[in-house]
């Protein structure tokens, strides 16, 4: 299978698996990726995710170019199921492992998670304009958003790849690890995360989106309502059951 999902208690791993073609997804594969995220936000079992590539070169190069001939018109192009917008509709929050190439589709893919983590062999590229044309999955946009935009004119002008290292320093990912330290280093992090309320954990990433696109004196109050809906929960008052008790809190996502 082109996609694979392993899941381990509150954690589900959910792996690109084309490493002979650097993990390039073909429609079919962007289809069962889609697929693959239904399952995670809708098991209430699963709180986190991690998205990785497999092998030791590449996490994602985006399309498969020979596949893009198959669109029958622009339109039809247009319109395809995008898995970059899959990644981005997550309700749960969910850890990109960059072990390889990120370029393209697969630059979207990762700063479509909500952290990024990276192996130190790691490089990240906007090479669209190389050959003719500029991303489509929000890559200006959430590259102005992480880097600057004078890095992210950088990067989509030159088509040119950053390494992990620049990456870490303009912001793009948060840590840089040994490449056999990457995935372990990234289900720690996932595993933190799963031990939190997952109600609050999906309404902090709901927040942090809505803070993008509106103006401060909205998102302030939108982040007010949100923590009202929180403290209204059965896992807020475990919590504050849990401190007065010193003991561990027991969330259920209720």
């Amino acid at each position: 299978m082109d996609v694979l999902i392993d899941i381990d208690g509150p954690v589900a791993v959910v792996t690109l698996n084309r490493p002979a073609k650097l993990n390039a997804i073909t429609p079919d594969m962007a289809a069962a990726l889609r697929a693959c995220l239904t399952r995670v936000d809708t098991d209430d079992a699963i709180r986190v995710a991690v998205l990785t590539g497999a092998g030791e070169r590449s996490f994602c190069v985006g399309s498969d170019i020979r596949e893009l001939d198959e669109y029958a018109t622009p339109w039809e192009f247009r319109n395809r199921g995008d898995y970059g917008d899959a990644v981005r509709a997550l309700r749960k929050p969910i850890v990109a492992a960059v072990n390889g190439y990120a370029y393209g589709g697969g630059l979207e893919l990762a700063m479509a998670c909500d952290i990024r983590l990276a192996a130190e062999t790691a490089t990240f590229a906007a090479p669209e304009i190389k050959l003719g044309w500029i991303g489509g999955s929000g890559q200006s946009a959430l590259l102005a958003h992480a880097v600057g935009p004078s890095n992210a004119a950088t990067m989509l002008l030159t088509g040119e790849p950053v390494g992990a290292a620049r990456a870490q320093t303009w912001g793009l990912v948060t840590d840089v690890f040994p490449q056999d330290e990457l995935l372990p280093a990234a289900l720690e992090l996932a595993g933190a995360i799963a031990k939190r309320p997952p109600i609050a954990a999906q309404t902090a990433k709901a927040n942090l989106k809505a803070a993008y696109s509106m103006p401060l004196d909205q998102a302030i109050q939108y982040e007010r309502d949100l923590q009202t809906v929180c403290f209204a929960t059965r896992d807020a008052a475990e919590g504050r059951a849990a401190f007065a008790e010193r003991r561990d809190p027991v969330f259920e996502g209720r």
